[in-house]
């Protein structure tokens, strides 16, 4: 279920592997895992488009070293000196092979930090195009992601033609966290919290404004489902 608030050792636990890198190609063979943030400190410039149903996610940096000492200023590669993909490369190929019809898209699970030991997961995503451009000094990769409703079984198939989804913006997540303390609006719980739409999404209900988004417990949140309380 997306839009769950989630730990950082709950989601290493989850994907069964060390999630120090942002992009995570291939995990398990089935999916992949991106790690996103849109605050204002973020070193890369995420951001999500189309009513909060689409994602451009930027690429990543060479490491920095004594051959790099600012990456900022380096053009984002695809390729390790060896001729080995890194983590670009592999997500840059599998965009282009969906768009000529030559795979599946690939599925990805997408954690959003939006504040210090707060993370958000928001869901499966397919991977649908990449390209580079330029910023202020150098050429960086870009990567569209269209959310989707369902899809988080991965012994099968992608779905197709899936309904998109739309994904609470990390202002409105983190206005919910503040005025709600962290915790179930029903019981007090701090554990397996969700942002709930009170007036679902289904019936009319809008996720771009806080007064419509509260923080349920996951018992509360499945016993409410879609029925307006």
């Amino acid at each position: 279920m997306s839009d769950n608030v989630i730990s950082y050792i709950d989601m290493c636990q989850r994907e069964g592997t060390s999630l120090q890198a942002g992009m995570n190609f291939g995990l398990g063979g089935n999916h992949s895992v991106i790690l996103m943030s849109l605050r204002a400190n973020a070193p890369y410039r995420d951001r999500l488009e189309d009513g909060g149903t689409t994602l451009i996610y930027e690429g990543h940096d060479q490491p920095k070293g004594a051959h790099c000492p600012n990456p900022k200023v380096v053009d984002q590669a695809d390729r390790y000196p060896s001729g080995s993909l890194m983590q670009n490369g592999k997500f840059f190929g599998a965009a282009q092979q969906f768009k000529t019809g030559r795979r599946e898209p690939e599925r990805v699970r997408v954690y959003e930090k939006i504040r210090t030991g707060i993370w958000s997961y928001n869901g499966v995503f397919h991977l649908v195009d990449s390209w580079q451009e330029k910023d202020d000094f150098r050429t960086v990769f870009k990567f569209k992601l269209v959310a989707v409703e369902g899809d988080e079984d991965f012994a099968v198939p992608p779905l197709r033609n899936v309904q998109r989804r739309r994904v609470i913006p990390s202002s409105v997540k983190l206005a919910v966290w503040k005025r709600d303390g962290g915790k179930c609006t029903i019981c007090g719980a701090k554990d397996e919290l969700h942002f709930d739409h009170d007036l679902p999404w289904s019936k009319g209900g809008t996720s771009i404004t806080e007064e419509n988004v509260q923080l349920l417990c996951a018992r509360h949140n499945l016993e409410k489902r879609d029925r307006i309380v």
